[in-house]
Order: C-alpha cells, then structure tokens, then sequence
C-alpha cells in the first residue's frame, strides 16, 4: 500500500490517495477541497502514478471533508462511501451547514454505505470501517496494514470537537478507547494536522489519558 497526503481547502483538511501498490487500484478519503488548483493537485497524483480509483470515502459528512466528492467523482467515475448516519450531511443537512463553514459543497449522494467492520477493498489492500460517532453521528476510522485514518476524532495531541451538529463527547470517548485498543506501533493519519502513532497519543494526548482511567465524563 502507499498514499500521498494533500492538505486542501480553507480548514487545511487532509485529504489522502491511498493505492494498491501492485495493481494501482485507489480510493480518495475526505477531499475536501473547493479549488481548481487543489483539485488538479489530487487528480496529478492520480495520472501521475497511473491509478484507478475505485472509492471516494468520506471519514464524515461535514463539508471542509465532502466538497470535492462531485470533482473527484466526475473524474473517476469512483462511487461515494459514508457511513448512513452522515449520508443526510451530503444533501439536505450539507447545504445548511455550509453556511456555518463558509464552503461551497459539490457532492452528489452516496452509491453506498459503511457500517462497523465492514472492509474497504482496492486492489489488495483491505481496510476495515470503526464506526467512531462523536465528532458526528456517522464518523469512521479506517483501520489496515500498519496505518490508522482516524478523520476529525482523534489528533496529534487533540480530539475533534463535539459542539457541531449530531456531536457527542459521550460518544466520542467510546470511540477514542477503540482507537486506543489498536496496535501502539500503527500510524494514524488524522483529519488535520500531523500524523502520529496510537503509541504516541496513548502516552501523551490528554484526552485519551482522562479517558482511561475512567473518570473523564463518567466513563
């Protein structure tokens, strides 16, 4: 497996072409991007390593994640994945939140939806789905080989924020402490900001610390 990561859009959102090395089958995750030049950027590593991509997979439905799906898809004919808790955030829900994150959403509907444990396939390469709700109902990690992507719920060092619609502290407390039962040694690639370990944010993000010992929020 290999991937590029291009940060794109107004909120510096990560977005990720991951691709079977062998066959060069790919999937897109989170393009999150509303400009000509970031969308040539991502479609460049596309020609450029001769792939074909065969998913866009949206880790959630907030728009700085979902509105480049329409670009992507045009280009690739490659079909919209989320999970159906966040699938109501590419159409109805989407357009209202667009006036909160100042962003011109392009996303047709889903073609299909991610449940918990079920596996993204591209050439040889498998990823498993985590639902991992909070940040929003329908937030995913996507789990395989030595590497994590973990969306908006856990950073480098921080955790997404549940203040937005469909969030939950709760929940997303649930969903850090099966992120954090995965291997220590996987690297996560995250929404924003900098990669990391599960190692890494178990020994110092302090919202997994709090969340450990059980008394962060009654858990």
């Amino acid at each position: 497996m290999n991937l590029k990561m291009l940060t794109v859009g107004t909120f510096f959102t990560n977005c990720y072409v991951v691709w079977c090395t062998n066959t060069g089958e790919a999937i897109v995750i989170d393009p999150g991007f509303d400009r000509e030049e970031e969308r040539d950027k991502v479609l460049s590593v596309v020609k450029n390593n001769g792939l074909k991509v065969k998913f866009i997979v949206d880790t959630h439905g907030h728009p700085d994640h979902t509105c480049g799906n329409g670009v992507i898809k045009k280009a690739t004919s490659a079909n919209i994945l989320i999970h159906r808790l966040d699938a109501n955030m590419l159409s109805k829900v989407g357009k209202r939140l667009t006036g909160l994150f100042g962003i011109h959403v392009n996303s047709p509907v889903a073609d299909g939806f991610l449940e918990e444990n079920n596996n993204v396939r591209f050439g040889e390469v498998v990823l498993r789905v985590l639902h991992t709700p909070g940040h929003s109902p329908g937030s995913i990690a996507l789990v395989g080989g030595e590497c994590a992507f973990t969306g908006d719920t856990l950073f480098a060092g921080s955790i997404g924020r549940t203040d937005l619609f469909g969030g939950s502290t709760k929940e997303i407390m649930h969903s850090l402490k099966k992120l954090a039962a995965l291997p220590e040694t996987l690297t996560i690639y995250t929404g924003h900001g900098p990669k990391s370990t599960i190692g890494e944010e178990k020994h110092t993000n302090p919202f997994l610390q709090r969340n450990f010992d059980g008394s962060y929020f009654g858990i």
